[in-house]
């Protein structure tokens, strides 16, 4: 006769462990190819800006009267001095395509930090106090976002003056609801739950509630919003630029780059292209983050 095996049974000392938090969001992320170039394209941005000092080959305000509007290497007359060729008054392009990464990308953090700070206090504020002055803040994020977001830059520009600081004020001012909004509705969703009740029922005070409890589990839309964000804050920054309501010349921010460059469209390309190429890898980039961002971050989207 033959013994007859009791069938093995899997232990939890033989089960593989479950993946951490920040393990299964890089699987959830990683899945989103577009995403991971885009946060290579990201990285890469803020790396230039970073070592802009080190990488540039000239100062970005360095002009050279022998070389006005000298073509890229590759192309006749071109020279490897100038990589990416020189504008109007002989500054190097790629130079100043370098240091208007830290430009931009400063601005596009700076708004985001402005307008991700005001909108969550706001949108707690909507969602704990209710009555009147939820009614009066969403009112007001409303009348906002009726208005169109480039003109209502303009007209803010218009009044506090040109200038980086308040493009960036104006540029804060017109995402602001955005985050209002996101906020408001996720507070509104968690003030329901039992932790809260139980955290109120506890003795918390409504700061406590706001900060503590509530907050944490709503940073996930807004962490997707906030990175969203900042391709609209450089978008818009480098639109006002453009009309020469943003950075001033000789700034070397890519709109302020792309209006400077205006009256040289058909005779030398190199001046606009390069410009409004870096806007649109900076703008897909962020773009592409968010949208990987919110595949990990929102279970319902996770594969």
């Amino acid at each position: 006769m033959t013994a007859v095996l009791p069938p093995t049974t899997t232990t939890p000392a033989n089960m593989p462990a479950p993946p951490g938090p920040w393990k299964e969001f890089w699987l959830a992320f990683s899945a989103n190819r577009g995403a991971v170039m885009g946060l290579g394209v990201v990285a890469f941005l803020f790396l230039l800006a970073l070592f802009a000092p080190w990488l540039a080959p000239h100062a970005p305000d360095a002009t050279n009267s022998a070389a006005f509007l000298k073509p890229p290497a590759w192309q006749t007359g071109g020279s490897w001095s100038y990589p990416l060729g020189t504008d109007a008054i002989g500054r190097d392009i790629l130079s100043r395509l370098i240091y208007g990464a830290r430009l931009s990308l400063s601005i596009g953090v700076a708004v985001v930090a402005i307008s991700v700070a005001v909108g969550i206090t706001l949108g707690l504020v909507a969602g704990f106090a209710r009555g009147l002055t939820e009614i009066f803040i969403m009112r007001l994020m409303d009348i906002i976002l009726t208005l169109p977001s480039l003109l209502l830059a303009i007209v803010i520009v218009a009044i506090l003056g040109p200038g980086l600081v308040n493009a960036m004020l104006a540029v804060a001012v017109v995402v602001l609801p955005h985050y209002v909004r996101i906020t408001r509705a996720s507070v509104i969703a968690e003030v329901s739950r039992d932790y809260v009740t139980a955290a109120r029922v506890s003795g918390a005070g409504t700061l406590r509630l706001m900060f503590s409890e509530v907050l944490p589990n709503c940073a996930a839309p807004l962490i997707v919003q906030a990175s969203l964000g900042v391709s609209t804050a450089i978008l818009d920054a480098a639109a006002l630029g453009f009309l020469g309501l943003g950075a001033q010349p000789p700034s070397p921010e890519w709109g302020t780059m792309l209006a400077d460059a205006r009256e040289f469209v058909l005779r030398a390309w190199w001046v606009v292209t390069f410009p409004g190429l870096m806007i649109l890898a900076a703008v897909l980039a962020f773009n592409l983050l968010g949208d990987g961002l919110r595949d990990a971050l929102d279970p319902k989207l996770k594969r």
